[in-house]
């Protein structure tokens, strides 16, 4: 292992453990967070924690930025650019606006920098277990130049085209996700409604035509699959509020781009809805989207 050193913005929770692995690994991780507690954590998880988003990429040959949207990653980009040294690799894996994943590659690519947007899939397990999937966009040189430090994070990494391919290959994935939670939850609903037991319909979908990963891995009602949030008070593995962010972003693309995106959209509308009640947002997982469903079903009488 080279003794590269990165520079990581953002140590949350994905940001976080993510760091933690790179400098498990033996990479020297400067990291720095507007949140002292995950400064706390990080320095604990063998991070060097810097004093700016500035200091932490001084001598950085990789720098790698988990922020909330597009607006803080260009914003932090106009920042860190002209302070890197000439040709640092920049990867930015946060969830963003495909527009501002391009944005994002022509600021560093001005700047005399590589760069590639990287967003990842596994929520916070996979974050700590080192197993995500990341969707990657950006020139075949510089994929090749991150693959050993992307490979400690995840385990499934894809090049997935040019610049934004990455941010496009997420966004039409969780779209999927996001659209298939709905409709597990409103036959979950329906079948209680019809005297169905909830062990029996996974116990048929799982094996039959319905089965996904939806159900199988984050089934929305407790029992059938253990490990589902389901079973843990719908303690997030990904938030609600984190799918109306995707699928959010996964609409503005639909209309952007003039596809007939029923189901993309309505689901936008559904998980804004909920994120919006008392049971959504940061601290649920989006699988309890379910609970807002049974809610509003006429006549429920669970």
């Amino acid at each position: 292992m080279s003794e590269k050193t990165i520079g990581f913005i953002g140590l949350g929770h994905m940001g976080g453990p993510m760091a933690a692995n790179l400098a498990a690994a033996g990479y020297t991780v400067q990291g720095f967070d507007l949140v002292p507690a995950a400064l706390e954590q990080a320095a604990k998880d063998g991070v060097t924690v810097m004093e700016s988003a500035v200091a932490a990429v001084a001598g950085a040959d990789t720098v790698i930025t988990m922020l909330p949207n597009g607006r803080l990653v260009l914003g932090l980009y106009a920042d860190l650019l002209p302070e890197a040294a000439p040709g640092t690799l920049f990867i930015d894996s946060s969830t963003i606006d495909v527009a501002d994943a391009h944005a994002a590659h022509q600021l560093a690519d001005e700047a005399g920098h590589r760069s590639l947007d990287a967003p990842v899939s596994g929520g916070v397990g996979g974050a700590t277990a080192g197993t995500l999937t990341f969707m990657v966009g950006g020139s075949e040189d510089d994929f090749a130049s991150a693959a050993a430090v992307l490979d400690v994070m995840g385990r499934k990494v894809v090049h997935c085209g040019s610049a934004g391919n990455g941010q496009a290959a997420k966004i039409c994935n969780n779209m999927i996700l996001g659209v298939s939670m709905i409709a597990i939850s409103e036959a979950f609903v329906l079948g209680e409604k019809l005297g169905l037991s909830n062990q029996a319909l996974f116990d048929v979908a799982s094996t039959a035509s319905g089965q996904c990963w939806a159900l199988t891995t984050n089934c929305p009602v407790p029992g059938p699959v253990p490990t589902s949030p389901a079973n843990n008070d719908y303690k997030p593995g990904f938030a609600a509020a984190l799918m109306d962010k995707d699928l959010s972003l996964a609409a503005n693309a639909l209309r952007d781009n003039g596809v007939e995106g029923v189901l993309g959209l309505q689901a936008a509308e559904l998980y804004a809805r909920f994120k919006g009640t008392s049971g959504g947002g940061t601290d649920v997982d989006f699988s309890a989207i379910i609970n807002d469903i049974r809610e509003r079903s006429n006549g429920a009488d669970q």
